[in-house]
């Protein structure tokens, strides 16, 4: 849900802040919430990649995979790592199995490896996050690292300035 906050005032009595939103969404949905206990939590949204940036990066990823004679998949979870965007999370040695497995059902580039933890009982999950929740900047990085990867195997890519466009064009 998107929307701007009108007004921000004190409560005289509580002492709490109150907040005056607009929202683009119909009243009924907001209606059923009204006197609710809630969650709240307030962030700018960001640019999402476009299609067209998403689907370049897969067609270098296939030209690669006919070339070099590897699954898509593993081009695809290499260049994740690579790009290094994830959390380095101690978990309990008997849960580790179980966040792993529900980690990665988050989608094909979200994986995990594991490395010994200081802490007695514990194991560091190395939590990769997929690019389905890159902002601009990750995405760029990702496309430019199978850009690179693809010039090193003479495979023909787009001109820099048609990858740049391709990059600008956020939805």
């Amino acid at each position: 849900m998107v929307g701007y906050i009108k007004d921000i005032t004190v409560d005289y009595k509580t002492g709490k802040t109150q907040v005056t939103l607009l929202l683009d969404t119909k009243p009924e949905i907001i209606e059923e919430l009204q006197n609710e206990k809630l969650d709240i939590s307030f962030k700018k949204p960001r640019e999402k990649r476009s299609l067209d940036a998403n689907a370049y990066l897969w067609v270098l990823i296939g030209k690669l995979q006919d070339k070099l004679e590897i699954s898509k998949e593993i081009i695809y979870k290499d260049l994740i790592k690579s790009i290094g965007s994830y959390e380095v999370i101690p978990i309990k040695n008997v849960a580790v199995k179980k966040f792993c497995e529900s980690w990665s059902k988050n989608g094909l580039g979200w994986i995990t490896d594991t490395t010994k933890s200081k802490l007695d009982g514990f194991t560091n999950v190395i939590a990769y996050y997929g690019s389905s929740s890159y902002d601009t900047k990750e995405m760029s990085r990702l496309i430019n690292l199978v850009v690179e990867e693809c010039k090193q195997f003479n495979i023909e890519t787009k001109s820099k300035e048609e990858i740049e466009s391709l990059l600008k064009g956020w939805n």
